[in-house]
């Protein structure tokens, strides 16, 4: 938001010195350069007296009271070729030296003018210049009377423009909080701003536009919530008719057709129980956090894997310390991973955990399994999304405990990626902030 502004501010500044320079240039074109107007009327007494004085002497008086003038006054006169002055002024200047009118350089303190046209003052006086240095000349004063006449007109623009763009400032701050808390799970986060307010038709829209994500997620919650229910109740029926039909069952081949339904059951329970999990990770109030040490959480998500032919190699050491999160739903999003692993790895699977020099912690699953592809490696992470490898029932799964873990890093103000792992597969990378260490 800073950046914003900042850009604005510097925008109007530049937009108002090119102005500057504009207004310049349209002066000196249409009335003169106000500099040398002002250099001018400082030099008007050795113009007066070169005018009045000398150029009124007869032509064989003419050089004697040039002589007389040198002799009583600072300035310094000299006469130089006509083609040394055209080198000496400017390329626009030339043009009025030789139709024989002054020519001042203010930045030098200097004046050119042409002797006589005709030659009449003196033999070859037509191609003389009298040139007159050392004028009683100081821009300084006036260069400052013109430079803070700029800068109030500056300021008499940028005070409007300033008091405009702070209210706007503090408008779009409050909208980006809103929009923070609203991103971070509060959904009843809303802008409270006067109607009166420049950014006010674009506080309501926002307001609107959260109301309406509100609605949609809890609709969504409740209808989630709903059928979870819903279904429980049937699964527990099945389960009940099902044990009683194992009990009654002599058949080997109608116990083995039982037991694969009960299965089925079982697979149909713990896919409520996800999508029970999944909707409870809607929102930061659900977090329950308190202090915790890092190492023995991650020891007791290891002694909780189910049995499997691949052993975890856990490295954590007490030296890590505490956070401040909800244990159990951070154990759940660590386990998630592990167990990930477990249904792909080949031999290894490793856990470990440390604190990087920039702080936080990074908690650390990586296996040698055959890897996830860098164009999936976003989409894994959606709910419900599997790998082509993983849809059979070898693998098992429903494609909700990698979204489950996302969410619950997510709801801790942390990341969860993916990368290629040392071991040759893949590399689950749990990354939570400085803030959340303790």
């Amino acid at each position: 938001m800073n950046r914003i502004f900042f850009r604005f501010f510097v925008l109007v500044m530049l937009s108002i010195t090119a102005a500057t320079f504009v207004i310049y240039l349209a002066i000196s074109r249409l009335f003169g350069d106000p500099v040398e107007d002002i250099a001018r009327r400082q030099a008007a007494a050795p113009i007066v007296l070169l005018q009045d004085y000398v150029d009124q002497a007869g032509a064989d008086e003419w050089l004697t009271r040039l002589n007389k003038v040198r002799e009583v006054s600072e300035v310094r006169y000299d006469l130089i070729d006509l083609d040394e002055a055209r080198h000496s002024v400017a390329p626009g200047q030339v043009a009025d030296l030789e139709r024989g009118d002054v020519v001042l350089v203010p930045g030098e303190k200097t004046l050119y003018r042409r002797v006589d046209l005709k030659g009449e003052r003196y033999i070859g006086s037509d191609h003389d210049v009298i040139r007159a240095s050392n004028l009683p000349i100081d821009l300084g004063v006036p260069v400052k009377m013109e430079i803070v006449r700029f800068v109030i007109v500056a300021l008499a623009l940028l005070a409007p423009i300033a008091l405009w763009s702070r209210s706007h400032w503090q408008g779009l701050q409050a909208l980006s909080r809103v929009a923070d808390e609203i991103g971070a799970g509060k959904l009843t986060a809303r802008a409270r701003m006067k109607p009166s307010a420049s950014i006010y038709p674009l506080a309501e829209r926002i307001n609107d536009m959260a109301g309406r994500i509100q609605s949609l997620l809890e609709s969504q919650r409740n209808l989630l919530h709903s059928v979870s229910h819903e279904l429980r109740t049937p699964i527990a029926r099945l389960e009940f008719g099902m044990e009683l039909l194992a009990a009654q069952a002599d058949d080997p081949a109608l116990k083995k057709r039982v037991a694969a339904m009960e299965a089925d059951l079982a697979e149909l329970n713990s896919l409520v129980n996800e999508l029970l999990g999944m909707a409870r990770l809607d929102s930061v109030q659900s977090l329950q956090l308190a202090p915790f040490a890092v190492a023995p959480m991650l020891r007791e998500c290891v002694d909780a894997l189910p049995p499997s032919a691949h052993s975890v190699e856990c490295s954590a050491d007490d030296s890590l310390g505490s956070v401040d999160a909800d244990r159990r739903l951070l154990a759940r999003a660590v386990g998630n991973l592990v167990r990930n692993a477990q249904k792909y790895a080949t031999r290894r699977i490793a856990l470990s955990a440390s604190r990087p020099a920039a702080g936080g912690l990074e908690i650390v699953v990586e296996d040698d399994g055959p890897g996830i592809p860098p164009e999936e490696r976003e989409r894994i992470f959606e709910p419900f999304y599997r790998l082509d490898r993983s849809r059979d029932r070898a693998t098992g799964g429903f494609g909700l405990g990698l979204s489950i873990a996302h969410k619950a890093v997510a709801l801790h103000g942390g990341s969860l990626r993916v990368e290629d792992a040392l071991l040759g597969g893949a590399r689950f990378v749990v990354t939570l902030p400085p803030e959340r260490v303790l």
